[in-house]
């Protein structure tokens, strides 16, 4: 379980393709605290490390999570959004975020709102209804505020820290960007119970 407060930006070392994807991410985490076997957030996704030495830690992709996610597109160079798992007693600054993406997300309009970027963004086929005005959402684990939504769109400010702290700069995210998409927990079980009630 993870927070959507990205505490590092690894990037991509080495795509090597076997049985499944095994991704090398560079990173600033100090892995002498992280256990192969731990999970990391990756850009959203909660991946398994299985490798690590100073500096870099190996996780593994199934062709279930490159069909469901961004993952495939990752190319050595590519920035990477990382938050290590939750702990008993962290405090919980973003919202509850699983790591299950439930599809792609694409950017439709970013411009400049004061310091911020207000970025449109369009929501995964079939995913709109559980997007809401002041509600959270996770893209590319990133915790973010939904401030308006019309239609399978919705919008999010992003102030300038998420900008420095995340990939969500100026210079990374721009219309046709794809993003991983998480719908907030909370709204996955309300739709759940409307349907039973139904």
């Amino acid at each position: 379980m993870f927070t959507g407060i990205i505490t590092d930006v690894g990037r991509i070392a080495r795509v090597e393709h076997r049985g499944d994807t095994r991704f090398r991410i560079e990173t600033g985490f100090d892995l002498s605290t992280v256990a192969i076997g731990a999970s990391i957030a990756c850009s959203g996704v909660c991946l398994t490390v299985v490798d690590k030495d100073t500096g870099w830690f190996e996780v593994d992709a199934s062709g279930e999570t490159l069909r469901k996610t961004k993952l495939g597109t990752w190319v050595a160079g590519s920035p990477v959004n990382l938050e290590r798992s939750l702990k008993v007693g962290d405090e919980m600054g973003g919202h509850i975020v699983t790591g299950h993406v439930d599809g792609i997300a694409t950017v439709v309009s970013v411009e400049p709102e004061g310091d911020s970027l207000k970025i449109g963004i369009q929501a995964p086929e079939g995913f709109a209804r559980y997007v809401a005005t002041k509600g959270s959402v996770a893209l590319d684990g990133v915790s973010l505020t939904v401030n308006d939504v019309s239609g399978d769109k919705f919008w999010i400010n992003v102030i300038p820290h998420t900008q420095e702290m995340t990939t969500f700069s100026r210079d990374l995210v721009t219309p046709g960007t794809k993003l991983n998409f998480e719908i907030d927990v909370l709204a996955r079980y309300v739709a759940r119970l409307q349907e039973w009630r139904a």
